[in-house]
C-alpha cells in the first residue's frame, strides 16, 4: 500500500487536535462578537485576551502590543504601509533584503511608486544580510528596516539580534518577518530590540486565516483596514474569535516545547540530508548547514529539474516543494536562491523538505529510496546530464558516491 507522507510544513502545517478542542467552543457555544459589551460579548472577548496574553508572553512584550489580522501577508503589508505612511515626514527610505517573503517586497515596490527609496540588501551564499552593507545603507531619511528572521525557503537564521541593535544604533525601526522562526528559535523582542514583528497562524499547527504583528508602544502606524475600531482603533473588522484563540494556543505550545522539538527536528533533518549527499550525486545543500531551521533541508539536484521531483514524488504519495508555497505555482525562479547567488540550472534543480515531529526515519529511508529512484529516472531521461557523461559533472555541485 502506497504511503502518505508530507514534507511541506514550511508550506503549512496541520491542525493541533489540542489548538482543536480549544476553539470548538467559540464556533457554537462562546458565539458573542467580542466587540459587543453585553455578556455573549465579554465571554468572546476573554478568549481573545487570553490569546493575546499568550502570543505576548512567548514573545517577551506587553499584550496590548498585540494585534491580530487575518494572517502574516496583512501583518507585513501593514507594517511596510503604515509604517511608511505614518513616519514619511521623518524620511522616505526603507531597508528591507531580497529574501524577503513577497508580502514585503511588493509592499516595498508598491511604496517605490509612491515616491519612497527602497534599499534591497544583498545576502551572502549562505543567506546571510552582512551587517557592514546594512551599515553603509543606513542614512538619515531611513525610517524602517524588514529583515526576516529566518528564510522560508533555505531555512537561514539571521544574526537577528545584531541587525536589531544595529537599527537601534541608528534610531531606525526594526521590523521582522518571524513566521517560519516562531518555535524554531528563542526570540524575545525586548530583550532583542525588535520594534515590530508578525506571525502566523497555519505555520505553527495552528488555523489558517489568522496571525499577529506585535508592534512596540510608540512605533506610530496607520490603518490599512478602515470602517471600524478594533484593535484599539488600529485595524478594522470584526474579530475572528475561534481562529485567534487558536492561534494563541498554537503559539503557546510550541514556544513551550521548543528546545526538546528542535532537538528531534534536527536528529531526523540531518538524518536525511546525510542520506541524500552521500547516496545521491551532484547534490548540495543551499542554506547554511548550522544556523538554519531545524525541520528544513533545501537540496539542489544537478542535472534535472526539481519540478519534475516534485511531480514524480507526489505521484508516490510524497508531498514537498519547489520553493515558497505563495509563488509555487508561478513559473518563475527562486527569487531567494537567485539572492544567493545560486547558478540558474541549481535554481530550477533544488526542491524543498519540510520536517514536522510526526515525520519518522522510517518515512525518510522511504523517500531517500523513492528520491534515488525518480532522480535516476529523471538523469536517464535528461538530454543535458546524458551531454555531461565523462565530464565531470556539474562542478557547482558537490559529487557524493
Amino acid at each position: 500500500m502506497e504511503q502518505k507522507i508530507y514534507l511541506d510544513n514550511a508550506a503549512t502545517t496541520p491542525l493541533s487536535r489540542e489548538v482543536l478542542a480549544e476553539m470548538m467552543p467559540y464556533f457554537d457555544t462562546v458565539y458573542g462578537n467580542p466587540s459587543s459589551i453585553h455578556s455573549f460579548g465579554r465571554d468572546a472577548r476573554a478568549g481573545v485576551e487570553q490569546a493575546r496574553e499568550r502570543i505576548a508572553k512567548a514573545i517577551g512584550c506587553r499584550p496590548s502590543e498585540i494585534y491580530f489580522t487575518s494572517g502574516a501577508t496583512e501583518a507585513n503589508n501593514w507594517v511596510i504601509e503604515g509604517i511608511a505612511s505614518a513616519n514619511k515626514h521623518k524620511g522616505n527610505h526603507i531597508i528591507t533584503s531580497r529574501l524577503e517573503h513577497p508580502s514585503i517586497l511588493e509592499a516595498c515596490k508598491k511604496l517605490e511608486k509612491q515616491g519612497f527609496r527602497v534599499t534591497y540588501l544583498n545576502a551572502d551564499k549562505n543567506g546571510f544580510v552582512r551587517i557592514d552593507e546594512l551599515l553603509h545603507y543606513v542614512c538619515p531619511d531611513t525610517i524602517l528596516i524588514s529583515v526576516m528572521a529566518a528564510n522560508n525557503e533555505i531555512g537561514t537564521i539571521q544574526n537577528l539580534q545584531a541587525i536589531a541593535q544595529t537599527a537601534k544604533e541608528k534610531g531606525v525601526i526594526f521590523h521582522t518577518d518571524a513566521v517560519q522562526a516562531i518555535g524554531a528559535v528563542n526570540i524575545n523582542v525586548a530583550e532583542m530590540g525588535i520594534d515590530s514583528l508578525t506571525l502566523s497562524g497555519h505555520k505553527l499547527n495552528g488555523p489558517k486565516g489568522v496571525g499577529a504583528l506585535y508592534l512596540r508602544h510608540g512605533i506610530a502606524i496607520s490603518k490599512l483596514i478602515v470602517g471600524g475600531e478594533q484593535e484599539n482603533g488600529l485595524r478594522g473588522g470584526t474579530l475572528n474569535t475561534p481562529a485567534i484563540v487558536g492561534l494563541g494556543r498554537a503559539v503557546e505550545l510550541i514556544t513551550r516545547d521548543i528546545i526538546i522539538n528542535s532537538k528531534k527536528l534536527r536528529m531526523l533533518r540531518d538524518y536525511f540530508i546525510n542520506q541524500v549527499l552521500t547516496k545521491i550525486e551532484l547534490t548540495q545543500l543551499n542554506g547554511h548547514a548550522i544556523q538554519r531551521l531545524p525541520n528544513n533541508a533545501n537540496i539542489a539536484f544537478g542535472q534535472v529539474e526539481g519540478e519534475a521531483i516534485m511531480l514524480m514524488l507526489d505521484m508516490q504519495g510524497i508531498a514537498v516543494s519547489t520553493g515558497s508555497a505563495c509563488s509555487s505555482n508561478k513559473l518563475e525562479q527562486s527569487h531567494v536562491l537567485s539572492a544567493i547567488g545560486l547558478p540558474n540550472d541549481l535554481i530550477n534543480g533544488s526542491v524543498r523538505f519540510s520536517f514536522s515531529l510526526s515525520n519518522t526515519r522510517q518515512e525518510v529511508d522511504y523517500v531517500v529510496e523513492k528520491l534515488i529512484a525518480v532522480v535516476k529516472k529523471l538523469r536517464d531521461m535528461s538530454p543535458i546530464a546524458k551531454s555531461q557523461v565523462g565530464k565531470g559533472g556539474n562542478d557547482e555541485c558537490t559529487t557524493r558516491k
